[in-house]
């Protein structure tokens, strides 16, 4: 069975955390820093997500940490969050793909992209 297509917003927050554990503030701005700022999750929105991914298996917490007397949590990619992750990357790609050779059939010689 084939697993859904991924939220944007979850696609994103994997992808963040994909390279090395972040917290939650991280994980908020890397998604602001891939997306030139398109994407802006809100905390509450964030922590939700981070639930239900942990809750389902995609991801785990690497380590907890005090700053200023607040509890920091490191989150980081389960190997089922990895193997979700590129799952659906091969999927967007397969994607893009085919959206990219309907586009080059329908151009006439010598026309370009604007």
């Amino acid at each position: 069975m084939t697993e859904a297509p991924m939220r944007e917003p979850t696609f994103l927050v994997l992808t963040a955390l994909a390279a090395t554990p972040q917290h939650g503030y991280a994980v908020i701005e890397d998604v602001a820093r891939m997306t030139d700022g398109r994407v802006r999750l809100r905390a509450g929105t964030l922590y939700a997500a981070l639930d239900r991914l942990r809750s389902d298996g995609l991801i785990e917490v690497d380590r907890e940490e005090v700053v200023q007397s607040r509890l920091r949590r490191y989150y980081r990619l389960t190997g089922v969050g990895e193997q979700r992750l590129a799952a659906e990357t091969a999927r967007l790609h397969r994607q893009a793909t085919l959206a990219e050779s309907r586009l080059r059939i329908r151009r006439t010689p010598g026309e370009a992209l604007s």
